[in-house]
């Protein structure tokens, strides 16, 4: 069994029962990271990887896309779900080719959403966006790797809030192939429950953007699985430029009080100690 399979068969095992946290590393150091702590899965955030090479999400182009899903697949051990968009394509035929190269990077799971990128008409049609779904699946069948399908339906992010319509989207989805189901920035509890209820006994992905819910309640709601996007890049983000507007601003450096010195965070990624060592001891006060 090759390491691709088996991080494929533990990622299937995470979705059979329980309810695991998925973070979302944006380049190799976040990732080796994240791992470090104990994390049983991770997965790529297009924004995160946009923001850390200047660019804004969805500017970052397939190839370099496949190549950042290949870092991050060779950097760690565990699994790797792959945010790939609306899978760099708008024909269902397009989509199975894009999602056959991504499989073959090393990841164990990828999402491809419905969201069109034209404001007008922000969500494909159901059908054909149930036929990039099925065409995605297809992709994964016949690469034999078992990569696990999410597939995503954008209301809530596009700006149409539609529940019904969301769930309608979602189960179209699981009918067409998709091993998990996911709706970005649902946020309410009855929200939740309705969708976990709509797509059972398919695994839900909850996205926790903001702090609305803790992991043990949404468990107790039959989520299966927790991302948080781009929110660890944006708190990672957010404190560099708070630092730097006070320095811009005061000429004062009070942000840079308490910071782990060098060595701290060199053992965070030094290769002689055991996995999660230096993590641990940067936590230590």
């Amino acid at each position: 069994m090759s390491l691709q399979d088996e991080r494929i068969e533990a990622f299937r095992r995470l979705h059979a029962e329980g309810c695991f946290v998925m973070p979302n590393p944006w380049d190799l150091g976040s990732a080796v990271a994240l791992e470090g702590m104990g994390f049983e899965a991770l997965a790529t955030t297009s924004a995160g990887q946009a923001w850390a090479i200047g660019r804004a999400d969805g500017d970052v182009p397939r190839d370099e896309t496949l190549e950042h899903l290949r870092q991050i697949a060779d950097a760690v051990d565990v699994p790797l779900n792959a945010d790939f968009q609306g899978g760099f394509a708008h024909d269902p035929e397009g989509v199975a080719a894009n999602v056959k190269l991504a499989a073959e990077t090393g990841i164990a799971g990828l999402s491809i959403e419905d969201s069109t990128g034209d404001p007008d008409e922000p969500l494909y049609e159901l059908g054909l966006a149930v036929e990039r779904i099925r065409a995605a699946r297809d992709a994964i069948d016949e690469s034999g790797t078992g990569v696990l399908l999410t597939g995503r339906s954008e209301g809530f992010v596009v700006g149409r809030p539609d529940l019904e319509e969301t769930i309608r989207r979602l189960q179209a989805y699981a009918e067409a192939g998709a091993d998990c189901l996911y709706a970005p920035f649902i946020s309410t509890t009855d929200q939740i429950s309705a969708i976990v209820a709509a797509v059972a006994p398919k695994p839900v992905n909850l996205l926790v953007h903001a702090p609305f819910i803790t992991v043990a309640d949404a468990a107790l709601l039959g989520v299966r699985r927790i991302s948080v996007g781009g929110a660890l890049a944006r708190a990672a983000w957010h404190g560099a430029l708070a630092a730097a507007q006070e320095i811009r601003r005061e000429g004062t450096f009070s942000r840079l009080a308490g910071l782990p010195g060098l060595p701290d965070l060199n053992s965070l990624f030094d290769s002689r100690q055991p996995a999660g060592a230096g993590v641990a001891s940067y936590f230590v006060p």
